[in-house]
């Protein structure tokens, strides 16, 4: 198996189990709102074993994808992929309310960069998937803009937080099958 197929599973397992962990949080967390709460509310309390743990392997393996991609494609959206995955993986290991802000920091280093990282993976998919990739990205960043700007158009901090994560992670699935079903035909 080539690196771009392995970099495809790693990214989808790990965008896939940090998902289903997510709303298995959720659902555990007393009171939770997806208008109200920030999705890394999860990382406190009862739930942070679930979410913390999770979003750690998220990154991990993002990191991973993003290393063996750079070997195998030499492409400058990897570095932006790797640090993305360094920030997710941060995120966890620092979860809300650690000293230095650090864990603010790492969340908007993975949002910036899980944004700038679906925008500029377009060299590498066809013409569809560039386009839907792009527009993902963007709507990740414009979004980020926004909920930094304290705008949140109705949806609350933690659904307009949403608008930041879910383009990513919808994206990184999206890839992440692209790469799975890698053909050396089908590069450009």
């Amino acid at each position: 198996m080539d690196l771009k197929r392995i970099s495809g599973y790693l990214a989808s397992i790990g965008t896939l189990q940090f998902l289903v962990s997510m709303v298995i949080a959720e659902s555990l967390y007393p009171g939770y709102s997806v208008h109200h709460n920030y999705i890394s509310d999860l990382g406190v309390g009862s739930t942070a074993p679930i979410f913390n743990t999770s979003i750690i392997i998220f990154g991990i393996l993002v990191l991973i994808s993003g290393v063996l991609l750079l070997r195998a494609l030499r492409m400058p959206f990897t570095v932006a992929m790797i640090i993305a995955g360094l920030g997710a993986a941060g995120v966890g290991l620092f979860p809300e309310g650690s000293p230095y802000s650090l864990h603010t920091i790492f969340s908007l280093i993975t949002f910036l960069f899980g944004g700038v990282t679906a925008i500029f993976s377009y060299r590498v998919q066809p013409r569809a998937l560039a386009v839907v990739s792009a527009v993902m990205g963007i709507t990740a960043l414009v979004a980020l803009v926004l909920y930094v700007d304290e705008y949140y158009a109705g949806l609350g901090p933690g659904g307009m937080e949403r608008m930041i994560a879910y383009p990513v992670l919808f994206w990184a699935l999206m890839f992440g099958g692209y790469l799975v079903g890698w053909s050396n035909s089908r590069a450009r």
